[in-house]
Parts: structure tokens; sequence; C-alpha cells
């Protein structure tokens, strides 16, 4: 609904908690996405249950959160509003930048294509294995990609071309999360990636994003200047935070909230850290109990339908039996010595 009052205003009407729930637009570019990439993902989801399992948590995470937070940022009152109000737009942007490729990762869309599909997977692993691939997914190239486009986009003319042309923004969402994806999909490690960094670096990189985000709001709240301030003074609204306030609030959001949308990152890295000690735990278990069955067998006694001398050869060839080191360290032996 567009409001059309007498000092010339053309936009929404006055933003309320009830019309935050309310006001919905259509994005038709955004909603086509939505829906190809929620088919694709729930045909190849379907095909791969045919013959196998896929946990029902990561189409959650896809199609439920991933494409519900693009909903959210593109059609829903951040759409409406993201034109008119500043801080509008700084929600729009932390969830394009953030939340959407969080999510849409930890789908794990790759490993889903290659098990739905084994021919395209087998070219989609050779792709990931290359030397571009990992080159571009260079964490301090990727870090700094995540940080820097939102930061050209608020600090150039960028910001205010998004508003006179459907097609930059449109090409400004994609331009958005992508970088997020990159962002992701190499530190989460839940598809396969170029080269897998270990989870040390991973929360390095984080804490840089977190900085990165802090800097961002910083720099728009302490700017001296309005940024589109002809669009926003032309604009007219006749409601809400005048544009100095609103432009610090949404400097605001671009720190707080960028930072908050981070912990989930950092909660899915921290499972992931866990889940691979458990497995690097279980594979040390399997290699000591394999070990100790072959001490034991070894340990057996003699077979008295063994040719003469058998038994001694086939001793000579096994190692000595291994014993805890605490049986043999003097400081314990004299210490508990039988008297």
């Amino acid at each position: 609904m567009e409001t059309v009052l007498a000092s010339g205003y053309h936009g929404p009407p006055e933003l309320t908690l009830s019309r935050a729930f309310t006001e919905w637009t259509l994005d038709p570019p955004m909603l086509a996405l939505v829906l190809l990439l929620g088919g694709c993902y729930l045909a190849a989801e379907h095909k791969v249950r045919r013959t196998g399992d896929w946990p029902a948590a990561r189409r959650v995470w896809f199609c439920g959160l991933g494409l519900g937070f693009l909903v959210i940022a593109t059609m829903s009152w951040v759409g409406v509003y993201q034109a008119v109000l500043f801080y509008a737009r700084a929600v729009q942007t932390v969830l394009l930048v953030l939340a959407v490729p969080l999510f849409l990762v930890l789908g794990r869309p790759i490993t889903l294509a290659a098990e739905a599909f084994p021919g395209a997977g087998r070219r989609i692993g050779a792709a990931i294995r290359s030397r571009p691939a990992r080159v571009l997914t260079f964490p301090a190239i990727t870090t700094f990609a995540l940080v820097a486009v939102p930061f050209i986009m608020y600090f150039t003319s960028w910001y205010e071309a998004y508003f006179h042309s459907s097609a930059v923004r449109e090409l400004t969402y994609l331009a958005l999360m992508v970088p997020g994806l990159v962002f992701f999909w190499t530190l989460l490690r839940v598809d396969p990636v170029p080269k897998a960094y270990s989870y040390a670096v991973s929360m390095w990189i984080t804490g840089a994003e977190v900085i990165g985000d802090a800097v961002l709001g910083i720099s728009v709240i302490a700017t001296q200047t309005l940024i589109a301030g002809a669009y926003y003074h032309a604009l007219g609204r006749p409601w809400g935070p005048d544009p100095a306030t609103d432009q610090v609030i949404g400097g605001g959001v671009l720190w707080i909230l960028g930072d908050l949308v981070g912990l989930p990152f950092l909660g899915a890295q921290l499972i992931q850290l866990m889940r691979e000690d458990d497995s690097q735990a279980a594979a040390i278990d399997a290699e000591l109990d394999a070990e100790q069955a072959r001490l034991q067998a070894a340990a057996a006694p003699h077979d008295p339908g063994q040719p003469d001398g058998a038994a001694e050869r086939q001793e000579a060839q096994e190692p000595a039996r291994s014993t805890p080191w605490w049986e043999d360290d003097p400081r314990f032996t004299r210490r508990f010595k039988p008297q």
C-alpha cells in the first residue's frame, strides 16, 4: 500500500508494529529464485531419499530458514520500507550478507547435488579441487570480500543507484549474498571444499568478520554527511526518524545485528568441531582395539600341533608386548613395589 500526501511523499504508510507483520510486497525475480532453488533442492532430496537417507533438518536449514530469510529480506516489511528507511535497508543488508548464506550452506546443497546426480557431482568435485578454486576461497580473500562489498555499496554511488533501477536492485541482492555463501561454505566445511582449514583458523576469521561488521557500522554512524542525502531529502518522508537519526540507527543495526547474526555461525562451528573430535577419537579407539587384539593373539598359548621351533620363530617375529607407561616408570614402580 502506498500513501500519497500533499507534501509530495509517495511511499508506504508509517511503519508500526502491526504493519511490520502485514506489509508485504512482491519481488518477481526473487520469488522466481526462491521457487527455483527450493524446487531443485526438494527434487534432489526426493531422489536421494528413494535409495538412502537425507536428514530433514537439512531441508529446514535450506528451505525453511535460508530461503525464508531471503523472502523476509526482499518481500516482507523489510522489502517494503527499504526504499524509505535507512535502517530497513540496513536490516536487509545484514540478512542478505549473513543470515541467508549461512542457512543455505547448512543445508549442504553441494553434497545433495553430488548424491542425487553422481555424474554432475564428479564434475563439481573436480571444479572444487581446482587451483583457481583454492586461490579464490583462501580465507583472507573470502573475508575481505564479505566485508568490502557492503562497505563499497554504502560509501559509493552504488547505494543510491539501487533506488533508481530495478536491475541494479536485483543484482545488488546477488552481490551481497555471493560473498557470504563462499565465506560460510569454506569455513563450515559441511560440504566438500577446495581446502579444509582448521577450525582454529575459522575462529580467527570469524573474529575478523566481527571486527569488519563493527567497522562498517561505526563508519556509517560517524560519517558527517548523509549517505544518499539528496535522495532521502527529495523523498520527503513525513513520519519516522529524520534522515540523520535514521542513518545512525542504521549504522547500529549493521554493527549489532551483524554480530548477533554471527552467533549461529559460531554455534555451527563449535558443533562441527565437536563432531570432528568425536570422529577422530573413534578412529583412535578403533586402532587401539585392533592393536590390543593383535597383542592378545600373539600372547595365546602354544599349539602342541605346531612343528618344533615354530612357536619360537613366531615369537621372534612378533614385537615386544607393549605395557602401560606407568608400569615401567621407576617413580611408580619403587613407590608401589610389593613389600
